[in-house]
């Protein structure tokens, strides 16, 4: 009775789990069966990128307080650590490869608070998946933004740890090539890597839309130029984050983070990528997001959790 009253109240936390694999259907199979041992968690949407050879799942479900109105359960746990658990048993990061940095087989697991619950709730099960992944997958863990002490952010974490330099040709990632002894010391786990598993960082934070630009392009150095101007890092525009990458044979793509989309939002972003591209002599398709409003998959969560009850 008091979880159907927290998911009726709309209490609801949303994962994005961030995986490095794409290509290997039985292994995104495998883990999106470990996500349905419990159907009060859902995966809402799924998006992968042969490319970059990456993909992100979002899962929603509810939390439950205690009576002093302290978060003390929700199904996310153990359905984002199964998943976890699957990634990590089929995933060799040492024969991984793909054109999107990455620092581990579980790269990065981040909640967001959906409806009425708070950024509190989402830090508790940041930390509560830290310690689960940490101490059973012996995998180091970083936490960042409000699951971190200090509240240190991901890209700064991820700067420190060579995540931003290709280690491949081509602009590539591939294979492990960090020391094995870590120069920052984790959070949860061991301060030594497994070469197969690599590093996963954790995080709670506001809603981050993802906003993709490509360019009609091979030239990686003007997508990075173009990124780096976009960015508020670069003196671009406030609360953006950026990446540029090779995508695919013929293209480059402007991986966008906008942290506040409210305020900073995908049209202003599309707008400074095409004036920053014509002045290369490059042209530019139109963005895309890649998963939904908050609005859009809490409505799709009580869609699929009405028809899982039918």
């Amino acid at each position: 009775m008091e979880k159907k009253k927290a998911a009726d109240q709309s209490m609801l936390l949303c994962c994005k789990l961030f995986i490095s694999e794409s290509h290997n259907r039985s292994v995104l199979d495998a883990i999106e069966r470990a996500a349905r041992h419990d159907p009060e968690s859902v995966i809402v949407t799924k998006f992968d990128d042969r490319a970059y050879n990456r993909a992100r799942y979002t899962i929603v479900s509810y939390v439950v307080h205690d009576c002093t109105g302290g978060a003390v359960y929700s199904p996310l746990q153990q359905t984002v650590v199964a998943m976890a658990e699957a990634a990590f048993d089929a995933i060799n990061l040492e024969t991984h490869s793909g054109a999107h940095p990455r620092l581990g087989v579980v790269d990065d697991i981040v909640f967001h608070p959906l409806a009425h619950a708070s950024l509190d709730e989402a830090a508790w099960l940041a930390k509560a998946v830290a310690l689960d992944i940490g101490n059973r997958f012996q995998v180091p863990v970083y936490l960042y933004a409000a699951a971190h002490p200090t509240g240190k952010a991901l890209d700064t974490i991820r700067r420190e740890l060579g995540y931003y330099r290709p280690n491949f040709m081509g602009n590539q990632w591939a294979g492990w090539t960090m020391p094995e002894v870590l120069p920052e010391k984790p959070n949860e786990g061991p301060t030594s890597v497994s070469r197969a598993r690599g590093i996963t960082m954790i995080g709670a934070c506001p809603w981050v839309a993802l906003y993709n630009v490509p360019l009609l392009s091979t030239d990686v150095s003007a997508a990075k130029r173009i990124a780096r101007m976009v960015s508020a890092r670069g003196g671009g525009l406030p609360t953006v984050q950026t990446l540029g990458l090779v995508h695919g044979e013929d293209a480059t793509e402007i991986a966008c983070m906008l942290l506040e989309p409210n305020q900073i939002g995908a049209d202003r972003v599309q707008n400074r990528v095409e004036v920053l591209a014509a002045q290369e002599g490059l042209d530019v398709e139109k963005g895309y997001f890649t998963d939904y409003s908050p609005e859009m998959i809490v409505e799709k969560y009580m869609k699929l959790t009405s028809t899982n009850r039918e």
